[in-house]
């Protein structure tokens, strides 16, 4: 793995188990066994690499997003859902960091917010598909607060789970999100589609 890469591994793995705010370049460059020119000359600054990561994080959850485009079956929801799930995790200290990270860099919050304003639109429309599709009974206001709750799920997702006393074992943390965002939909699928909704969330606790 070239310098540069490893370098933003090793950041993104910090990031994620101690947080944006206490990890310095300092503390990167020792984590790799790197001096802090060789660092530097990859990376100038510590926001050039919080920022590269970003960058990597919006083109990943980017693409779950354009997957949406076509979906009008639960097994295309489960699957948007479990691969963003997988990016949110991976990138986690974006949406739990998320005050500091604006903060810090307030240049990015355009981004993130297109970033999501793309994701509501992406969700509200596979909704009604979904409700086109017979798969969802719900009305057009419902299937509106639906992606609503949604998407809101995604983006607090990682705050949550570091408050939840109590976490299912054995299970990863993108599983676990999937299974509770699955449930929401629980209220509104269809009596045809409900033994594959169940079929779909039990696939996750058993």
């Amino acid at each position: 793995m070239r310098t540069r890469d490893r370098i933003l591994e090793a950041s993104r793995q910090l990031f994620n188990q101690e947080g944006l705010a206490g990890v310095t370049t300092h503390r990167i460059a020792t984590e790799l066994g790197l001096s802090q020119g060789n660092l530097h000359y990859h990376f100038r600054t510590r926001d050039a690499i919080v920022t590269t990561l970003f960058r990597r994080f919006e083109s990943r959850l980017s693409g779950c997003i354009e997957s949406h485009a076509d979906a009008d079956a639960l097994d295309d929801l489960w699957l948007t859902l479990h691969l963003t799930y997988e990016v949110i995790d991976e990138y986690q200290f974006v949406y739990r960091d998320i005050a500091y990270l604006l903060a810090e860099h307030p240049a990015l919050e355009p981004d993130i917010q297109a970033l999501t304003g793309r994701q509501l639109v992406a969700t509200r429309n596979q909704m009604q598909r979904l409700r086109s599709a017979g798969v969802l009974s719900m009305s057009e206001e419902d299937a509106e607060m639906l992606a609503l709750q949604l998407v809101f799920s995604m983006t607090c997702w990682t705050t949550f789970k570091r408050m939840m006393p109590k976490r299912p074992k054995g299970h990863s943390d993108s599983a676990l999100a999937t299974y509770y965002t699955l449930t929401l939909l629980s209220p509104f699928v269809s009596e045809p589609s409900r033994p594959y909704l169940d079929y779909l969330r039990h696939k996750y606790v058993s």
